[in-house]
C-alpha cells in the first residue's frame, strides 16, 4: 500500500488543485466580507395606525427562567429587539436600548436572543452590557426568524400591540427615542 505523502500528482493536476484551493479561499473571503459589511440601514416612516397589524400573543422563556408574555404589556409601547451576542451592530445598538429601558416611562424593551446552543455567551454578554431588560429565547423550531433580513432587527409596537415600525440593521438611540415618543403620543 502506497504512503499518501509519497503519491505525486502530475504538474497539471497540482496547479489545478492549487487553483481550486485559491478560488475556494477567495470565495470564502468575499462571502465573509459581504456578510459582515455594515450595509446601510433602511429607515421607513411609522406605519399609519389604521394600517398596523397586531402580533399574536407570545410567551417566551427568559434567560433567568421566568416567562415573558407580550399580552402583559398591552397599554405600553414595546420594543422587541432581535439580536445575537456575536453580532457587531447589535453590540453597538444595545447600550442605547439599555438607556431607554431605564429612562422612558411606559416603554417595555425585550431582547430576543438569536444565539443557539449554550447560553453562557448570552449571560456573559448581558452582564458585560449591563442589560436590565428581559432577554428571551424563541422556541425551538420557531418561525420567529424566518422573515428576518438580518440582525439586529427591532419591532416597535404601539399600545395595542400592533407593529408601528420595523428597523432592520443598527439603529441610533435618537431614532428609537423619536419614534417611541410619537407612538406614545398617539
Amino acid at each position: 500500500m502506497a504512503d499518501i505523502q509519497s503519491i505525486e500528482l502530475p504538474e497539471g493536476r497540482r496547479s489545478g488543485a492549487r487553483r481550486a484551493m485559491l478560488v475556494f479561499v477567495g470565495a470564502a473571503v468575499v462571502v465573509s466580507g459581504v456578510l459582515s459589511y455594515p450595509w446601510p440601514r433602511r429607515s421607513e416612516p411609522l406605519i399609519a395606525a389604521a394600517q398596523r397589524q397586531g402580533l399574536q400573543d407570545v410567551a417566551l422563556q427568559q434567560l433567568d427562567g421566568g416567562t415573558w408574555r407580550l399580552s402583559e404589556h398591552r397599554g405600553q409601547v414595546v420594543l422587541i429587539n432581535y439580536w445575537a451576542s456575536w453580532c457587531g451592530p447589535c453590540r453597538t445598538e444595545i447600550p442605547g436600548l439599555v438607556r431607554m429601558a431605564k429612562s422612558v416611562p411606559g416603554l417595555a424593551v425585550v431582547g430576543v436572543s438569536m444565539d443557539t446552543g449554550d447560553r453562557a455567551p448570552v449571560r456573559s454578554f448581558v452582564r458585560q452590557m449591563k442589560v436590565g431588560y428581559p432577554i428571551v429565547f424563541p422556541e425551538g423550531m420557531s418561525q420567529m426568524a424566518s422573515g428576518m433580513v438580518g440582525l439586529p432587527t427591532t419591532l416597535l409596537l404601539d399600545k395595542q400591540g400592533r407593529v408601528a415600525k420595523t428597523y432592520v440593521g443598527e439603529t441610533r438611540e435618537g431614532e428609537f427615542r423619536n419614534d417611541v415618543g410619537l407612538v406614545m403620543g398617539e
